[in-house]
């Protein structure tokens, strides 16, 4: 028996599957991917000093328990904290009102995602299935069910 060859079918026998490899153009060049990565960490850095953001000192204050415990919601999606260029975490402290707070883990646990900024840019960007609002502001209007069904909708 003949092994030294595999016969694969042409496209023309089973139609044309192939997806084509993309070209050089098909790429961002070099400048603009730094110019994204640039005004992305601008963008990050923005939001890290917002007004809303608390130190895990802080949060853990807002929550009545250690900065230990913070870090550890932290871990496991129980809480959302923004990694910084430097050591430690920021934290939304809208993130601990009464409507948010319960739903933060099963959020976690619906996209499939424990990383803050993941987390966040769900939660505050606009969302055409919620008329444009976006989601953490459908949780303070009441719609957290609403919002926990879009999130696993969006975690499959």
């Amino acid at each position: 028996m003949k092994t030294d060859s595999l016969h694969l079918p042409s496209d023309s026998q089973v139609g044309n599957t192939r997806t084509p490899r993309p070209g050089l153009a098909d790429y961002v060049s070099l400048e603009a991917t730094r110019a994204l990565l640039n005004s992305s960490l601008a963008a990050r850095s923005a939001r890290l000093a917002a007004d809303d953001m608390v130190s895990t000192d802080e949060a853990a204050e807002l929550a009545g328990t250690s900065r230990v415990t913070v870090n550890a919601w932290i871990a496991k999606g129980r809480c959302i904290g923004l990694s910084q260029t430097k050591r430690g975490f920021r934290l939304p402290r809208w993130q601990f009102e009464p409507l948010v707070w319960p739903l933060l883990p099963k959020l976690a646990a619906a996209l499939g995602t424990t990383e803050g900024w993941a987390l966040l840019a769900f939660l505050e960007t606009p969302h055409g299935a919620l008329g444009g609002v976006t989601p953490r502001a459908a949780i303070e209007q009441g719609q957290g069910k609403r919002v926990l069904d879009i999130a696993e909708h969006e975690g499959n």
